[in-house]
């Protein structure tokens, strides 16, 4: 006797959940940037405004939707932002924070950058290019530091490794913090320094030199913001 597993329905929050989901993925232009008023929603979908209520609260704290009180419900992409809020509940201490910080990007962006020489497009090199000519430029700490974050998620974008780009993203405020550490401190000139490095090793299709180069980097912000040593994670 063969007995098979009965299928769970899904319920009328999940098919919602999917459909808009479904639907907002496939956004293009800035017009779809905002789904249609709860109620006209409810309509098109055959469901109670309740229904639509809790599945966009689903999706927002998913991070693809922003519902904006009197205004209306906004497409985003924060799908990090799950992660990037639990990171300080979890990790309350700052300076224990930043240590942990720094050892998962010696972890995961040397690899990235090492992809990127491997894989990025000339279209990806010439907005590293550009980002890097912007922190060159940068007038304040607070344009350097933007810049730097930009350049850390233009490589993990090249490495085309979707999830490099969205654990990267999910660390974003707290890399924020570390680079007012050392952007803030002492200046940009060790990040202009190490990030054309990465750069030229990408632009080179070298592997080895970019994945050296981001290790540097790292181990350098480290040192800046005297954090214990990184140095022996160089060596796997």
């Amino acid at each position: 006797m063969n007995i098979t597993a009965l299928q769970r329905p899904v319920s009328l929050v999940e098919g919602v959940c999917q459909q808009l989901a479904e639907l907002v993925r496939g956004t293009t232009s800035q017009d779809d940037r905002w789904l249609p008023a709860e109620r006209s929603l409810a309509e098109q979908l055959g469901v109670s405004r309740t229904v639509v209520r809790e599945a966009t609260k689903r999706l927002e704290q998913q991070g693809l939707l922003e519902i904006q009180h009197g205004t209306g419900i906004k497409v985003v992409n924060k799908l990090h932002r799950p992660l990037n809020d639990s990171l300080s509940l979890l990790i309350p201490d700052v300076a224990e924070r930043l240590q942990q910080l720094n050892e998962t990007r010696m972890s995961i962006e040397p690899d990235a950058a090492a992809f990127a020489a491997e894989r990025a497009s000339e279209e990806h090199i010439r907005q590293m290019q550009k980002i890097q000519a912007e922190l060159e430029s940068a007038p304040d700490h607070a344009a350097a530091i933007e810049a730097d974050i930009s350049m850390h998620r233009a490589i993990a974008q090249a490495s085309g490794n979707l999830i490099y780009q969205l654990v990267l993203d999910s660390l974003a405020d707290i890399g924020f913090t570390s680079r007012l550490r050392t952007i803030g401190r002492i200046g940009k000139a060790g990040a202009v320094e190490h990030h054309g490095q990465i750069l030229e090793a990408i632009i080179n299709r070298d592997p080895a030199a970019a994945r050296a180069a981001m290790q540097r980097h790292i181990l350098a912000a480290g040192e800046d913001m005297d954090l214990p040593s990184l140095a022996a994670q160089t060596t796997r």
